[in-house]
């Protein structure tokens, strides 16, 4: 495994890659677009830190698998422990950064898996599926609830998001997900994707951003 955090500016951040925790269905569109319900609490998965591979330098993506999806997220790095119910300041304490990312799935699989009522970890979860791009540090942004997502797929614009389109918000979302199981420095929350999604394909040149604070090309190899 290659893949290391860091920031934006090359520094490394000396945490060692932990779990990587998703939540799915949190923008409406999104929802509609697959045509699931809206979830009425945070629908939780996690990813092992295994699957997670750097947006630098292109990567792969599994073949003869079915169609592998983009879902372009705003990733969360957590840099202290958080567990039980932890409060608004501890858990902004806790924030060490923030990085576009990739979640990638592999949707007909994840199609027949969901027919059959069994869980996603085999759409989800394989080595390459969490793209993860450098971390803006956590300090860098005062509004939570505003910070925009973005990814131009061969020149098109394909999703652009906002964090204040979440239905549930960072701060929540994390308190809530530490609720149910604790999180440690190196561990990254993966906030959900905005509408949009769709298939990649080999040679597609992708642009992630978060809006106005960091920006990465990358392509699939």
């Amino acid at each position: 495994m290659n893949y290391k955090h860091q920031y934006t500016d090359g520094t490394p951040i000396h945490y060692p890659l932990g779990k990587v925790v998703c939540i799915g269905r949190n923008y409406a569109e999104h929802a509609k677009e697959l045509n699931n319900p809206v979830p009425s609490e945070p629908l939780l998965f996690i990813k092992p830190g295994s699957c997670a591979v750097p947006l630098a330098g292109g990567f792969a993506i599994p073949r003869e698998r079915g169609a592998v999806h983009y879902e372009a997220e705003i990733a969360v790095l957590i840099g202290k422990p958080l567990s039980r119910q932890p409060g608004e300041e501890e858990i902004r304490d806790a924030i060490s950064g923030f990085a576009p990312a990739l979640d990638l799935t592999l949707r007909d699989v994840q199609a027949r898996l969901k027919e059959k009522g069994h869980p996603w970890e085999i759409a989800k979860s394989f080595d390459g599926a969490c793209v993860l791009a450098p971390f803006v540090p956590g300090d860098a942004i005062e509004d939570l609830g505003d910070i925009g997502i973005r990814l131009t797929l061969n020149g098109e614009l394909r999703q652009d998001g906002n964090s204040s389109q979440m239905l549930n918000a960072i701060v929540p979302l994390i308190r809530h997900i530490a609720g149910h199981f604790s999180l440690q420095p190196g561990d990254v929350v993966l906030t959900g994707t905005p509408a949009g999604v769709g298939p990649l394909n080999q040679g597609d040149e992708l642009l992630l951003e978060l809006v106005g604070l960091s920006r990465f090309e990358s392509r699939v190899l």
